[in-house]
């Protein structure tokens, strides 16, 4: 007999469960004690499994990228027809920016005044089409000693920015090579403002007055390149004579760049009997007067300068040459010493002896 007022308990019905999950219920049961044991340990896996994922974006090159310190234009001065010595300071240039792009940006343009030749305006249309890095100033006919200084430094303002393009600005000549890691470093500790960097010449004497740095390669820090754009009325007329000795006429009588940081014996003139002239030295910034092939062969195989050329099949006997360090010295080739060198053979006498140990700056404790 049933209970009074007790109905029969409705039947009731589960939603079905798929096998796998009743598999994965166990699983999720033991995590779910495991997080409340001990929460800390799930923490770490998160930030192990965060470390990971970051190193792996690293890798792919997606990290953040760090804003260099300061930013330089470098502007060679040079003239439409020399095709082969602008591919070679390109090729130079280049090969230096992945060691100071952390640091620097740095920016090479090669200018000319007005192109006047068919012929030039063509070719050089195609380097600006391929590399887009020739600036040509329409202000000034082609020339050395006659404005072309004056028209490049005016001009860059309105071609790059006024809002302060670039932290300096340096005037090169073509025949100028500079250790990109050397210079930025250099600039780096130099003065932001007023600056007028480069090689103070004359360089056989100190006269006191009317020194100026060496057209070889000088800076200006952004505040006087702008100044020189303001000036303009008290500069017209006086913009010809001897281009780096020119431009510190202005900046004299204006008293203006007062900074000077003057580099020697870090710049200099290829060895030679010049008074700016010396044998090369490990810290150079800059080498001036290399006005051949053989020059620059010759200069860039003591900086050694192709160290991260891979060995390859197409060019064995290239790869071979440039990694010898056992030097054969000779007076004849005293300049081919290089920072790696090994070994240096045939020192007989003791002149050869003082030279190479005054070669790498070898001193007595």
């Amino acid at each position: 007999m049933k209970p009074h007022g007790h109905s029969p308990a409705p039947t009731q019905r589960w939603p079905s469960v798929p096998a796998a999950a009743l598999l994965l219920l166990p699983a999720a049961l033991i995590a779910a004690v495991l997080f409340v044991i001990y929460p800390n340990e799930f923490a770490l896996q998160a930030s192990l499994a965060g470390a990971v994922a970051c190193g792996d974006q690293a890798s792919t090159g997606s990290e953040v990228q760090v804003a260099p310190e300061f930013s330089l234009l470098i502007g060679v001065l040079t003239l439409p027809g020399r095709y082969e010595r602008r591919h070679l300071l390109r090729t130079v240039y280049a090969l230096q920016q992945p060691s100071v792009s952390t640091r620097a940006r740095v920016d090479v343009r090669f200018v000319f005044c007005r192109i006047a030749s068919r012929d030039d305006r063509l070719l050089v249309s195609l380097e600006a089409a391929a590399y887009g890095d020739v600036v040509e100033l329409a202000s000034c006919p082609e020339n050395m000693d006659n404005g072309k200084t004056h028209a490049y430094f005016s001009s860059v303002p309105a071609l790059f920015g006024r809002d302060r393009a670039y932290d300096f600005v340096m005037k090169a000549d073509d025949d100028t090579f500079f250790r990109l890691p050397e210079l930025v470093s250099s600039l780096a500790r130099a003065p932001r403002r007023d600056l007028y960097y480069g090689c103070m010449v004359p360089c056989d004497y100190v006269r006191g007055w009317n020194e100026y740095m060496s057209g070889m390669g000088y800076a200006l820090s952004w505040d006087l390149v702008e100044w020189i754009v303001s000036a303009a009325a008290e500069i017209e007329g006086k913009t010809d004579g001897p281009e780096d000795r020119t431009l510190y006429s202005w900046l004299s009588r204006a008293g203006k760049g007062k900074n000077r940081v003057d580099v020697k014996p870090a710049m200099y003139n290829f060895p030679g009997r010049h008074p700016c002239s010396h044998e090369f030295i490990p810290d150079t910034i800059g080498v001036h007067q290399l006005k051949d092939n053989g020059r620059w062969a010759r200069t860039l195989r003591y900086f050694n300068f192709t160290a991260g050329l891979k060995p390859s099949k197409f060019y064995p006997v290239i790869v071979y040459e440039l990694t010898l360090v056992i030097v054969d010295a000779s007076c004849e080739n005293m300049d081919e010493f290089r920072p790696n060198t090994i070994a240096v053979h045939r020192l007989k006498n003791n002149r050869r002896w003082a030279a190479v140990f005054r070669h790498f700056n070898l001193k007595l404790n």
